[in-house]
């Protein structure tokens, strides 16, 4: 049992001592007063796309001649290469879900009972960790800290990857979340595909496409690897356009459409058998995209992710492994409202964020313990602007930074650790102390309804958890605990008239906000043998000096739209709890069944109801499997939202029950492999909108979709 979990940490953490089948790769400043110098970013991010990789090819060709002269007499072990490469395989999981092969990267993460989602469209759903908002938890690619350039949150960092090019998703809850940085909610990383060094030359890759008829969906998806002992490529490429959806009563749902494209390259290099150098790059562009619940649309988004790794692996003694990586990203965002001619005032709203950073990470080994250490760091620039025009655009009658130049710096050292004290149980323990920087260029925003509010603020966030883990014949038991501090976000702080559609104020952010801090619980009980399993998780978190906005009693809205002004500010607490039960059954060798329980309650310090939580949601499926065939078919749904809030602008939202199928069968030649779906979701065309759509915007109808995937 001991060597069973040894194996499955390493695994997950991408650890290996072999020699050769290791994971090569676990994972503008304006002139002061001159506005048009600005008004090309798309020609300024390429020359510092041009300038970042050309500092990142330097980078790996000076990288690969110092390790390749430190290290030429060492020797592998073929035996060991073996072995690992079997338990690498096994950490991976597919970018699919149980009902559907062809899935977003926000279906897939749908699936986890731990995530729920804000829909402001069909487009970019904003992910919720344990029911809290983005600010309270970490979004990382590979470890790499990205941040969206849009004000209004229409683009969280998992719309700049696609399914084709992520191998998984870790998702971790609360405080050991904090590997990657401070947070409340805990860490989600989406992490990229790696294909491993092999000792002949390989080639593999897929090719996926489909058609989904509600909204005239066509995507096309593809990705190839290419291996040897010395070197491995991996390249992928998608393209999806959709048009409108239609609603469970066939009525169209304007400005829903969307259009995407994303690509990207890694390549490595294996300097000696125990080290190797890697470069990666994303490309993203979405075009025309449609939010119906908000009013502004998308006109474009660009992004360029880009990193250049060093993996060194030791054989001998505590340290393993040591794996650091630099990166840069530049993300490009313009939000347009000119195809909605019932907006009697017009916005142009773009931003721009640019990050710099460093993730350097070492895994130790020693009999029963083992640990991971890990520093983070990063600068960030933020920059929002806000252009109101009448119906003439000839004419100007305002200008604003909504974020007002906002630089965030960050540098954090945090530790997982875990000792086996026996066969049947594990103790794991960490922490990370963090330092948080800001600074606003154009401070006299901010002074408008904070007078002589500073100008940098700098704040120290630390972390710590515990976590006891027991296993008991088929039983298996855990308890832990965690404390943690996270600084306020952008918006939060800095942030300028940012209007809120949901409760149709302004939001006005203050730089005097105080750490969140936040106390956390959590437990499980499970129980498995050969035909069934059951497990109950859940955690509960208290949280001091909880962030949200209240109506302020000075200014005026600057949006006609708007009702009033809101500052952000801190409750005393918020409480919140989490509850998931999740069971499985085989009722016969071909027919198993899986079903799913969750839910959440959330109240501030006057104990009313925080927006956005979960009401008692359920799933149950029935999945059946003979030779090349499959067929699958399952009814997901919510109870009433009774626990809404009228002061954040919720109301109450009705139940409804959903029910899915699709099918699906797989044909199979040497090495190729062909898999032919086709299923319908809502099919009896339910009329329905949750808890979670922004503006009670109506979910699609009836959708009927086909999808065939082709590998090597």
């Amino acid at each position: 049992m001991r060597k069973l979990r040894n194996l499955s940490l390493l695994s997950k953490r991408c650890f290996s001592t072999s020699p050769q089948s290791f994971d090569t790769f676990c994972h503008p400043e304006r002139s002061e007063g001159s506005f048009i110098q600005f008004l090309d970013p798309s020609a300024r991010l390429r020359m510092t796309i041009r300038k970042v990789l050309l500092s990142i090819s330097f980078l790996v060709l000076s990288l690969g001649m110092n390790v390749q002269a430190q290290h030429r007499h060492v020797h592998s072990d073929s035996t060991k290469r073996l072995d690992e490469v079997t338990v690498t395989a096994i950490a991976k999981r597919k970018i699919e879900t149980d009902m559907k092969m062809a899935v977003s990267v926000d279906e897939f993460l749908a699936s986890s009972d731990n995530i729920s989602f804000i829909k402001r469209g069909a487009y970019a759903w904003e992910p919720l960790l344990n029911n809290m908002s983005t600010e309270r938890s970490t979004l990382t690619i590979d470890g790499m800290h990205v941040f969206g350039a849009c004000t209004d949150k229409m683009d969280p960092i998992t719309s700049y990857v696609e399914s084709n090019n992520l191998a998984t998703i870790d998702i971790t809850s609360g405080q050991e979340g904090s590997l990657h940085g401070a947070t409340v909610a805990g860490s989600i990383d989406l992490r990229r595909k790696s294909t491993p060094f092999g000792m002949e030359k390989k080639w593999g890759g897929a090719y996926q496409t489909g058609f989904e008829f509600n909204n005239r969906q066509y995507f096309n998806l593809g990705n190839v690897s290419y291996s040897d002992d010395r070197f491995v490529a991996d390249g992928s490429i998608s393209f999806r356009k959709a048009g409108n959806y239609y609603d469970g009563k066939d009525r169209e749902i304007d400005h829903s459409q969307y259009n995407k494209f994303n690509t990207s390259l890694g390549l490595a290099y294996k300097t000696s058998p125990l080290s190797s150098v890697r470069i990666d790059a994303i490309y993203d562009k979405a075009k025309d995209v449609g939010f119906p619940a908000l009013p502004m649309d998308l006109w474009l988004s660009r992004a360029i992710i880009t990193s250049a790794s060093y993996k060194q692996l030791f054989e001998d003694g505590l340290l393993r492994v040591w794996d650091s990586k630099i990166y840069f990203n530049a993300v490009e965002h313009y939000m347009d409202d000119t195809t909605r001619p019932e907006n009697l005032v017009h916005m142009d709203m773009p931003g721009w964020s640019t990050t710099y950073g460093l993730v350097s990470k070492v895994h130790l080994k020693k009999d029963d313990y083992s640990s991971e250490i890990q520093l983070n760091a990063y600068d960030n620039l933020s920059i929002a602007e806000m252009t109101m025009y009448p119906q003439d655009r000839s004419k100007k009658t305002m200008f604003a930074y909504s974020w007002p130049w906002v630089t965030t710096r960050f540098a954090g050292l945090s530790m997982n650790n875990a000792w086996d004290i026996s066969e049947r149980s594990r103790l794991n323990f960490g922490g990370s102390l963090g330092w948080n920087y800001n600074h606003s260029k154009y401070v006299e925003f901010n002074w408008i309804f904070y007078p002589g509010t500073p100008q940098e603020k700098n704040r120290v966030l630390p972390s710590l958890h515990t976590s006891y883990q027991l296993q008991i014949n088929q039983f298996d038991f855990s308890v832990g605990t965690g404390y943690g501090y996270r600084a306020p976000s952008v918006s939060e702080g800095y942030g300028y008239y940012i209007y809120n559609s949901f409760d149709r104020y302004d939001y006005i952010g203050n730089p005097d906000l105080k750490n969140e801090i936040s106390y956390e619980a959590n437990a499980s009980a499970g129980f498995k043998n050969k035909r069934m399993g059951i497990e109950a998780k859940a955690n509960y978190f208290h949280i001091r000096h909880y962030i949200v906005g209240r109506i302020l009693s000075l200014g005026s809205p600057m949006n006609y739209q708007s009702v009033g002004v809101k500052g952000y500010t801190s409750l005393d607490h918020a409480k919140l709890f989490n509850l998931a039960l999740n069971a499985n059954y085989d009722i016969l060798q071909h027919l198993h069944w899986k079903g799913a329980l969750t839910y959440a309650r959330a109240t501030d310090d006057k104990s009313g109801n925080l927006p956005f939580i979960r009401p008692l949601s359920y799933q149950t499926s029935l999945y059946f499997m003979h030779g090349q065939f499959g067929v699958r078919t399952a009814v997901n749904g919510d109870l009433a939202q009774r626990n809404y809030s009228p002061e954040y602008g919720e109301d109450q939202t009705p139940a409804y029950a959903v029910w899915n199928i699709s099918a699906d069968y797989t044909f199979s030649f040497k090495n190729y492999k062909m898999v032919l779906q086709a299923g319908a979701e809502n099919l009896f065309n339910e009329h329905y909108s949750t808890y979670a759509d922004w503006g009670n915007i109506p979910r699609m109808g009836r959708n009927i979709f086909t999808s065939l995937k082709f590998s090597f």
